[in-house]
């Protein structure tokens, strides 16, 4: 598959339109420099716990603006989170019913791009809560990044959020001079969305990494599965909706990161690390060291 069929370009200024993929490595165990490692974040619940608080009222508001008799409460919103990415979750709306009682598009291409439309206008809506502050990041997630950035790791955000909302939230969470270190894979980038390993499998192919270089800092369960079938050990900080997923498989599971305010509640901790009020870097590198790779599906 051609990087052109994936399509996009990360957020990092590396245009991906003309990079060929056939020769992708798909057990995640292709080459990369000695002494390299990367720090890969999915965005949202991981960067801010963006869900419940970001996209869904923005969602919300994009209907009312359109006059389309939908109003989810967090309740749906949680089991609409089983559907990876926004437009994804749109289209799961234009059942026959619905369509015909709220007078939508019975056509297939008008519906794709009302739901492009829709998406547009959702993603305007939460990028500005985002800049309005209204999304503060998670604890730990800026001083985790500054202590991979002074061990020379490379920084990445995976992520089927569209591409502007990642970059609003990166920005935020650690800087507008930080983020410009990230490169960034997000949305339609790959055509099979999470739990599908695709975005993870890109991001060490763009990186250049192996999967014993790379861990993963994810908040739920297909994200989780999606960084583990690509071969990760994952990290997992619960958020507001996935507090009561199934992490198997995730090297730790936490609370969040940890900083003084917020300190780290350990869920569960296969290893034995035992991080104390946060997680720090040198718990990442003796994951990397200390616990075998997951296998790939």
């Amino acid at each position: 598959m051609s990087a052109q069929e994936l399509g996009g370009q990360d957020l990092s200024g590396q245009d991906l339109s003309d990079q060929d993929l056939s020769g992708q490595d798909l057990s995640g165990q292709g080459p990369s420099q000695p002494g390299t490692r990367a720090l890969i974040f999915d965005c949202d619940g991981v960067l801010a716990d963006t869900e419940r608080d970001g996209h869904l009222p923005a969602f919300n508001q994009t209907f009312a603006e359109a006059g389309v008799p939908i109003h989810w409460s967090q309740e749906e919103y949680g089991h609409l989170l089983a559907i990876g990415g926004g437009k994804e979750r749109l289209a799961s709306v234009f059942t026959p019913v619905f369509v015909e009682t709220a007078g939508l598009p019975t056509e297939p291409d008008e519906q794709k791009a009302l739901i492009a439309a829709w998406h547009k206008t959702k993603t305007a809506h939460y990028t500005e809560m985002v800049a309005a502050g209204f999304l503060p990041a998670r604890p730990g997630i800026a001083r985790i990044v500054e202590e991979a950035s002074a061990r020379g790791w490379r920084l990445a955000v995976a992520s089927t959020s569209a591409e502007p909302s990642v970059r609003a939230v990166l920005e935020h969470a650690v800087g507008v001079d930080r983020a410009r270190d990230f490169v960034v894979f997000a949305g339609d980038i790959v055509p099979a969305k999470k739990p599908a390993p695709d975005i993870y499998l890109l991001a060490l192919e763009r990186l250049g990494l192996g999967a014993d270089d790379a861990i993963v800092v994810e908040d739920s369960a297909n994200g989780l599965r999606a960084a583990l079938g690509a071969g990760l050990r994952t990290v997992v900080t619960v958020s507001s909706y996935t507090t009561d997923e199934d992490f198997t498989g995730a090297a730790l599971v936490v609370t969040s990161l940890g900083d003084p305010t917020e300190p780290t509640k350990v869920l569960a901790d296969p290893l034995g690390l035992d991080p104390t009020d946060e997680v720090h870097l040198g718990d990442l590198e003796r994951i990397l060291t200390e616990s075998e790779r997951p296998r790939v599906p």
